[in-house]
């Protein structure tokens, strides 16, 4: 029984130690200060004999009905500026803004605004309009509109340094402050807008100008890409048309074609063949009669011009030989008969006998020399009287061969002698035209063709053995050459059609 009353009165004791301690303990809260009076204090950073003690962000002991605890808000606070003012200029303007504001941190700040606002705390804005309102006024006085419009950094600036000091003295201090507008009852700032606006209204209405203008280019440019594209399409539309309408006429005319191909192809091969053949043929009569006419011809010619040189180089040697042999008898019958000159001129005989005897030696040489030349001519001409037997056997083995030769390579002598029967023709009247001309020209060409018969009638007579009245039949055969139709002097043709 006695451990229960122990244990009731120290369970009543608890609780109310508990309630007394509840009583006297107190909190400040983050955005608060608690300003406790009531017994000295001595507070960190505050002079001694204070007469109240600070306490924020942490709890306290406080005697009740000893102590006093009352709380100082440390929230933000806010106020409007609407301040008139009038400028340097002496133009009246309307400020109107904002200020952010707070009790500060630390302890002195705390202090100076429990000493001014811990019973006024909703007179705070008011004070601090106040404040901020006359140095408002002072500094837009010293400005011109246009600094304050140009440059409210600056004025913002000069406000928040000339009240530093009255608000720290508040125990306040000023978060953010903010010109929202400057009002302009007697329209000053809009006169000075109204150059800048009319200039962007002219810029404004020159860039619409402009951007009307490149829009209308646009568009013309547009159009006109769309008729270049039209005129592109319909241009190649019609050569499509037209290579359809070739490729169909092409197709019909293919089978025509293809015939006239084939039938040109045959005519070609063909006309292939016969060149061809006449190649052939032209060949074989080279091989089988020119070449072998030609060969033997020029065998027997070089063998004669051969034989004939050697009878030569034989004769001009003989005659070397005695032209040497008789000026070798000149000089020595020049010289005895000089010796028998000196020695009768010794033995005293007359001059006229030594002139004589060198009249003679020189007589004897000169015969002698005459032999020689006599006896060389006569072996030139056996030379050439054997070159010229050689080529009429050859003309005797392929007459026609070498006759046609010969012919061929004086044909244009032939055909300018014919020609130059009608040189000294004056006058001449063809009365049937071309016919007549081609006729006369016949006539005159008949010539050669006669050349050509006596040749062969020549021929035909050397085989025969004939001699004809002209000299040898080699001669007349050599002589073919030379023949030369008669030239009247003067001509005059004249042809009648009936």
């Amino acid at each position: 029984m006695v451990i229960g009353v122990v244990a009731g009165t120290v369970v009543l004791a608890l609780a109310f130690v508990v309630v007394v301690f509840k009583l006297m303990w107190r909190v400040a809260e983050p955005n608060e200060a608690l300003i406790i009076s009531g017994s000295k204090h001595r507070t960190e950073g505050l002079e001694e004999g204070m007469g109240f003690r600070i306490v924020t962000g942490r709890g306290t002991l406080v005697l009740p009905g000893v102590q006093a605890v009352r709380r100082l808000s440390l929230d933000l606070n806010e106020t409007e500026l609407h301040v008139d003012c009038v400028t340097h200029q002496g133009i009246p303007l309307k400020v109107r803004g904002v200020v952010i504001f707070k009790v500060g941190d630390d302890f002195v700040s705390i202090a100076n605004a429990a000493r001014r606002f811990l019973d006024q705390q909703r007179l705070m804005s008011e004070r601090v309009h106040n404040v901020f309102a006359g140095h408002l006024r002072s500094i837009v006085g010293g400005l011109t509109v246009e600094d304050m419009i140009r440059d409210r950094e600056k004025l913002t600036g000069q406000t928040r340094a000339a009240c530093g000091t009255e608000m720290e003295k508040l125990g306040l201090i000023v978060d953010s402050l903010q010109i929202h507008e400057i009002e302009d009852p007697t329209g000053y700032i809009r006169n000075l807008a109204s150059p800048h606006a009319a200039a962007v209204q002219r810029d404004a209405r020159i860039a619409q100008a402009e951007a009307n203008r490149l829009a209308t280019e646009a568009e013309q440019q547009s159009f006109a890409r769309m008729a270049e594209a039209t005129r592109d399409s319909e241009i190649l539309q019609a050569g499509y048309q037209a290579e359809r309408d070739k490729a169909a006429a092409k197709a019909r005319q293919a089978g025509p074609l293809a015939d006239a191909a084939a039938r040109q192809e045959v005519v070609v091969q063909e006309t292939r063949v016969a060149e061809l053949e006449a190649h052939r043929r032209e060949q074989q009569l080279q091989a089988d009669v020119r070449k072998p006419a030609d060969a033997k011809a020029y065998e027997k010619r070089t063998l004669a011009e051969a034989e004939r040189d050697a009878r030569i180089s034989a004769a001009q040697a003989n005659a070397k030989e005695t032209e040497l042999a008789a000026a070798a008898e000149a000089t020595r019958v020049k010289t005895a008969a000089g010796a028998e000159a000196e020695a009768t001129k010794t033995r005293g005989s007359a001059a006229a006998q030594a002139t004589r005897a060198t009249g003679e030696a020189e007589a004897a040489a000169a015969q002698a020399k005459g032999l020689a030349e006599a006896e060389a001519i006569r072996a030139q001409g056996l030379a050439e009287a054997e070159a010229i037997k050689a080529r009429a056997a050859a003309l005797a083995e392929n007459q026609e061969a070498v006759v046609a030769q010969q012919l061929a390579e004086k044909w244009p002598e032939i055909v300018q002698a014919g020609a130059s029967a009608f040189g000294n023709v004056d006058n001449m009247v063809l009365l049937n035209g071309a016919d007549g001309m081609g006729d006369v020209f016949a006539k005159a060409l008949t010539m050669g063709g006669t050349g050509l018969g006596l040749a062969r009638r020549l021929l035909s007579s050397m085989n025969g053995e004939v001699t004809p009245a002209n000299g040898t039949p080699a001669q007349a055969a050599a002589g073919l050459n030379g023949v030369t139709p008669p030239r009247p002097e003067k001509v005059t043709v004249e042809k009648d059609e009936g």
